[in-house]
């Protein structure tokens, strides 16, 4: 038996000798953790991170070439030097976007998984 300082120690954190943590009212409510739900996350966000690559990737080379032909050069008659210097400005900005998005689905999907009580 447990006396003075250590026994109020274990008592605080919740595991006083006629306690049982079955009984405990707050996990009464909670539904049993799902042991794949940590492997459906991880899954989740690698698949996120993944599309982001590809997005990050593509969308500014293909603007980058697109923006400098067909807008750059062919609409509005650009030199080809001009035409460089405008379609890397359109490149950059893409790629903000890109991670901007990128930030606000990561962040979205951490405060989801949060509220869900499934925070690693």
């Amino acid at each position: 038996m447990l006396r003075g300082k250590s026994r109020l120690n274990v008592e605080w954190l919740g595991y006083s000798p006629g306690l049982l943590l079955e009984n405990d009212p707050l996990a009464a409510g909670r539904p049993p953790r799902n042991p794949r739900g940590n492997e459906n996350s991880l899954a989740a966000t690698l698949k996120t991170l993944l599309f982001f690559t590809a997005l990050m990737i593509t969308v500014p080379i293909g603007l980058y070439f697109t923006t400098k032909a067909y807008i750059f050069e062919g609409a509005l008659g650009m030199s080809n030097r001009d035409s460089y210097f405008y379609a890397a400005i359109v490149a950059v900005v893409a790629v903000h976007v890109v991670l901007a998005l990128f930030v606000y689905v990561a962040w979205n999907e951490g405060s989801r998984q949060w509220r869900e009580g499934k925070q690693d």
